[in-house]
């Protein structure tokens, strides 16, 4: 099974506004960038979406080691997507899971692989980290110029 590394930033002006997402895929020496963007979204669904494409661009079940700066991703896929399912996608208050669209897709995604995931202090001076929020934002740049 291939080992690949993945470090995913979302980005957004304004919460909600015009938002971006970018990733960085490596796999031994080969480097793989993946961007996008929304006119009208939120910086949670931006981080949710980067690592969604992330995965999927995965044509093969993968070792994955996943780095996002988002306590959200991180929290949301380790700790409280068991419980949401168990409570047929409710949170602990009963209310519905927001993004429950991208939380779906993720899981999905994330299933399809062996994934090990990893939380990075954003703008902290990880380099990979940075490259993705750089490219979070180069999209968001290249969304406003259409």
């Amino acid at each position: 099974m291939k080992k690949v590394s993945i470090y995913t930033d979302g980005a957004c002006r304004g919460n909600p506004g015009p938002g971006g997402w970018g990733v960085l895929l490596r796999y031994a020496d080969v480097e793989k960038t993946l961007l996008g963007a929304e006119f009208e979204t939120t910086n949670n669904r931006m981080e949710l979406i980067a690592a969604i494409r992330a995965l999927k661009a995965l044509s093969q079940s993968c070792l994955v080691d996943l780095y996002t700066d988002s306590m959200y991703v991180k929290k949301g896929i380790g700790e409280w997507l068991p419980n949401w399912k168990k409570r047929q996608w409710k949170t602990a208050n009963k209310q519905p899971v927001k993004n429950m669209d991208l939380w779906h897709e993720l899981d999905e995604q994330a299933n399809r692989h062996q994934v090990t995931w990893h939380w990075v202090k954003g703008h902290s001076g990880h380099p990979e980290n940075d490259y993705a929020d750089q490219l979070a934002n180069q999209a968001i740049d290249e969304l406003l110029r259409k």
